[in-house]
């Protein structure tokens, strides 16, 4: 180095110094507007700590968003030479729910719901990880260029980690490279419809696409998600549709769509999933069914696929667990959702399915739009929206449904954490173990409440969910996602600091 290069070296090293400091400065004020807590570095404890292993009384040690130690029978003497403690007494410490199905519906329709209503619903839930759904947004996400938009939609409005399902369409399916550059631009899975999907950008798939999409995601080891449902005489359902006079009967509706046409999706489906085997074309490829209501003939197919060695999972919703057909008042369209609600005996075949272990996990299938098209005013079953508005009370109505069954915290944590976890291949989430994110939820679960016009919901549209009005048990308190305390006693942190999820 010449004379004139020393001479200006020591101004370079302070201003690289400077710039240093800087940075860490500001990320350290970032943090701090990303969470309700002043550290990073932290202990949780309570009494019920849910771990693979069963629920213990422990401590969870936190630092730098991770968990960095799980440590059983943390005395109270312990405490002042730990440094920063939050002491939850009896309340539960889980994981972070997981929802596999959900549609935010932003870039185009954030009038039904957005990043930033949807991710906050989500924290106030205990859900600590999203993974959108590629359709009712728009455009919707079938292509590298369409994830772009969602991926810039969603920054600075997530309060929860979102991740990103790609659609398969007929449109991409014998596109090779269309499919490999949204999956390389990372999209968790693909997801298809059999049957029409109410959007008109998403079309439906049948039993070639769906092969098509197996194939291309061996290689990427990640799932396809499939709406089950495959008309079998639509033009009966047209008639039914349009000359029907009681269009404010739920079993109106109900005739519509028949177990039949979940039976008939599946028996082809299965003929596909034979490739996932071991050994098979496909092998490396999943396929995922997306709520799941009917509990007899379409849940025998199913359990026939796995003994045979079928690479194929199955969830179902909390709504189908919750409601049975029978007691849909007439016009209440909050409950019309697709496939639709069945009878009180199916119910309780869904139910024994999740106890047992059939059905592999739970999701929300949170599908909101506007008050409008649920047509409230009404009640026409027929011409309303179909989806059910439950994000942010998934724990408690599964708790609070589940208690007349038995429900354990452990069987909450696999149906709602480690097993979607799998699915959407994050491995650093679903339990609480060490190296894992820090992504938890503590909740009471012997509170009560009143879901009513006096308790806050973050929800774009509160008045269309199908559980107004019922009394709950399971009081979430706190929501951490990556060691941020994003919720807390009502209020959300001051940023949204969620990270998206892309796939590498």
């Amino acid at each position: 180095m010449d004379i004139v290069g020393w001479k200006f070296f020591p101004l370079v090293v302070g201003l690289v110094s400077f710039l240093l400091f800087y940075m860490k400065t500001v990320s350290k004020l970032s943090n701090a507007e990303c969470s309700l807590l002043s550290h990073d570095h932290y202990w949780i404890i309570s009494k019920r700590i849910v771990t693979p292993t069963g629920v213990i009384s422990g401590a969870v040690e936190i630092y730098g968003g991770n968990i960095v130690s799980v440590v059983k029978n943390y005395h109270q003497q312990a405490k002042s030479s730990r440094g920063n403690v939050i002491d939850y007494g009896d309340a539960v410490v889980m994981p972070g729910l997981i929802d596999v199905h959900a549609h935010l519906d932003e870039p185009g329709r954030t009038e039904w719901e957005g990043f930033l209503s949807g991710t906050k619903a989500a924290a106030a839930g205990g859900v600590t990880t999203l993974i959108d759904m590629p359709l009712n947004s728009f455009p919707s996400t079938v292509s590298e260029e369409t994830l772009k938009l969602k991926v810039n939609a969603a920054e600075e409005k997530i309060y929860v980690d979102v991740g990103f399902w790609g659609g398969l369409v007929p449109e991409n399916a014998y596109n090779r490279s269309a499919l490999e550059g949204l999956l390389n631009a990372g999209v968790l899975g693909l997801k298809s419809f059999m049957c029409p999907s109410g959007i008109n950008d998403f079309p439906m798939t049948n039993a070639s696409h769906i092969k098509e999409g197996l194939h291309a995601l061996a290689k990427y080891k990640r799932p396809l998600l499939v709406h089950a449902e495959k008309e079998l005489d639509a033009e009966s359902y047209s008639e039914t549709r349009d000359g029907v006079s009681d269009a404010r009967s739920y079993s109106t509706y109900l005739s519509t769509r028949p177990p039949s046409w979940e039976v008939a999706a599946i028996r082809e489906l299965l003929e596909v999933t034979k490739d996932t085997r071991y050994g098979g074309s496909a092998e490396g490829s999943h396929l995922h069914i997306v709520h799941l209501s009917d509990a007899r003939a379409s849940l025998d197919l199913i359990k026939g696929a796995k003994i045979s060695g079928d690479s194929i999972s199955v969830e179902t919703c909390p709504h189908y667990l919750a409601f049975s057909a029978e007691e849909i008042q007439n016009g209440d369209t909050r409950l019309k959702c697709s496939p639709p609600i069945r009878d009180a005996d199916n119910k309780e075949k869904l139910w024994d399915a999740v106890m047992n272990g059939h059905i592999d996990m739970l999701s929300s299938d949170h599908s909101p739009t506007t008050p409008a098209l649920k047509h409230l005013e009404d009640g026409d079953f027929l011409r309303a929206w179909g989806g059910v508005s439950s994000l942010q009370y998934v724990l408690p109505v599964t708790w609070s449904y589940g208690q007349k069954y038995g429900v354990t915290l452990n069987q909450l944590a696999s149906w709602w954490c480690e097993s979607p976890a799998q699915l959407a291949g994050q491995g650093l989430k679903g339990v609480i173990k060490t190296g894992n994110h820090a992504d938890i939820v503590v909740w009471e679960p012997e509170t009560e409440f009143e879901l009513d016009e006096n308790h806050t919901a973050h929800h774009r549209h509160p008045s269309i969910s199908a559980y107004m009005g019922k009394r709950l048990t399971g009081k979430v308190l706190a929501t951490y996602v990556r060691g941020n305390l994003v919720f807390k006693d009502g209020k959300h942190a001051p940023a949204a600091c969620g990270v998206p999820i892309l796939a590498k």
